[in-house]
């Protein structure tokens, strides 16, 4: 659409079932609240119960009749990443996994399972999800798995030779690395799932620059620039477009891409998007696949 895709273009959801990882705050809440409002049921995959029901509380004011449910989630512990793809595959249907949730510019450290956390969430956790959920998702004609990326990935390359970040860290560099993961991982997704016939499809998204809790480890300069941030760029509400985009729009196509269309791709109502070469690449993200089997032991097998 010419003038660009905002909440305003969701088409009615009834009937469908989304899992929005992330969802109490930011995007991911966002997301939610505007699926809900028209008349999706949506799992809220999040680390604490006390905020998704926060979150809920929060939705259910807007929307009383709103079908929300919470599954337990920390992407950066594989065994919770397991858990709660079995409840979400426990529901009756499951139309859209929304792979939202992710951490940015944190100190170094590391997951439960001695990742890079960066890596370990933003990526080995929304892969493993996706493993685990694509047998459900494939039961559902016109089912779809949005991966969020950032423009961040522009500037990034996988570094493969410390990919787990044992050697150095840079704590930009390695989020860079993890959107570029997730972006290269949507490409190859939906290159195997059209090669296998899915019934699914992969996309992806990305906010521009969107004032959310994200951006908390940034530090207290971000916080005296960020009121021109919100009036200049994205508020969380703005920053959602793109994902609702890829997750309801009518004419998406496995490895399309969506962004904000203003200011180079950093503000404004949602459309197709840029990718850098790296990110297309088949055999780098190949080998970023065979490896993240290799780090998580969760194969898609497709």
């Amino acid at each position: 659409m010419a003038k660009g895709f905002t909440h305003q273009d969701v088409p009615d959801q009834s009937g469908r079932t989304f899992l929005v990882t992330g969802a109490n705050t930011g995007l991911g809440f966002e997301a939610t609240r505007v699926l809900a409002a028209k008349g999706a049921r949506v799992l809220l995959g999040c680390r604490s119960k006390d905020r998704a029901e926060s979150a809920m509380a929060a939705i259910r004011e807007d929307v009383s009749d709103a079908d929300l449910a919470f599954i337990e989630l920390d992407q950066g512990d594989l065994a919770s990443v397991k858990a709660a793809a079995d409840q979400a595959a426990a529901e009756p249907r499951l139309d859209v996994l929304i792979n939202n949730a992710g951490i940015m510019h944190v100190p170094r450290g590391r997951t439960v399972d001695g990742f890079e956390q960066h890596l370990g969430v933003n990526h080995l956790g929304a892969f493993a999800l996706t493993a685990h959920l694509l047998a459900k998702l494939g039961e559902q004609e016109g089912s779809r798995i949005v991966t969020t990326s950032s423009i961040a990935h522009l500037a990034s390359k996988i570094d493969f030779d410390d990919l787990n970040a044992d050697k150095r860290y840079q704590r930009d560099v390695r989020y860079g690395q993890s959107k570029l993961a997730n972006l290269m991982f949507m490409f190859e997704l939906d290159r195997r799932l059209s090669a296998a016939g899915s019934r699914t499809i992969s996309v992806g998204c990305h906010p521009g620059i969107a004032t959310t809790e994200l951006t908390r480890h940034l530090g207290a300069w971000f916080g005296v620039v960020a009121p021109l941030v919100g009036r200049v760029f994205n508020s969380p509400e703005m920053g959602a477009w793109p994902t609702l985009m890829a997750a309801t729009a009518a004419a998406v196509r496995g490895g399309y891409y969506f962004g904000p269309r203003k200011r180079f791709e950093t503000a404004g109502p949602a459309c197709r998007a840029f990718a850098n070469a790296r990110s297309r690449d088949p055999e780098l993200a190949r080998r970023l696949w065979d490896v993240s089997i290799e780090m998580t032991g969760v194969d898609p097998g497709i």
